[in-house]
């Protein structure tokens, strides 16, 4: 069974990770963003912020456990499996870091496809900043259209999710897909 695979991304402090709990405490399969997992283990190692002290080092990590989000969703037998991020945003990172990168990493955003991108705009009422998300909101807006580039380089068309409450926002991806 071909299964739907869909994204949910965007800057820092958006409301990403809130809709895709939402979305798995209603019944939905969904695959956690794994960055800040990364982040923590560096940390352990006396790593303070690891993408910006080695960026490729950390984007290949973030690499592999995306790569194997994908596989794993690939076997599921779901028929919709949610990403909180998906492969494109490494690329787009590194663009808005300005950071050079192997070809490994734009082959990989060809070859492992998704279905749908939704994509959420910086809204300052929810933004903060915490041990992993250090960005300024200003730096969240720039990201964002980072985002937005790299999605619609590798031919997606993101659709923007509106503000509002956290199941309007849930509400708003799924009636989308069964459109």
């Amino acid at each position: 069974m071909q299964n739907r695979k869909i994204v949910i991304t965007d800057g820092p402090g958006t409301g990403k990770s809130s809709i895709v709990k939402h979305l798995e405490q209603h019944g939905y399969p969904c695959l956690h963003e794994v960055s800040r997992e990364i982040t923590a283990t560096a940390q352990k190692e006396g790593i303070s912020q690891l993408f910006l002290e080695k960026p490729i080092l950390f984007s290949e990590k973030l690499l592999e456990a995306r790569k194997n989000q994908y596989q794993q969703a690939l076997l599921a037998q779901e028929p919709v499996i949610f990403f909180d991020r998906g492969l494109p945003d490494i690329v787009a990172y590194m663009d808005y870091f300005n950071t050079d990168y192997p070809e490994k990493f734009t082959v990989a955003c060809k070859e492992s496809r998704y279905d749908d991108i939704f994509l959420l705009p910086p809204w300052k009422e929810i933004y903060q900043t915490d041990n992993e998300r250090y960005e300024t909101f200003e730096q969240a807006k720039l990201i964002h259209n980072f985002l937005k580039k790299a999605y619609i380089t590798y031919g997606y068309s993101p659709i923007e999710v509106p503000f509002g409450a956290i199941e309007n926002r849930s509400n708003f991806i799924l009636n989308k897909l069964h459109a």
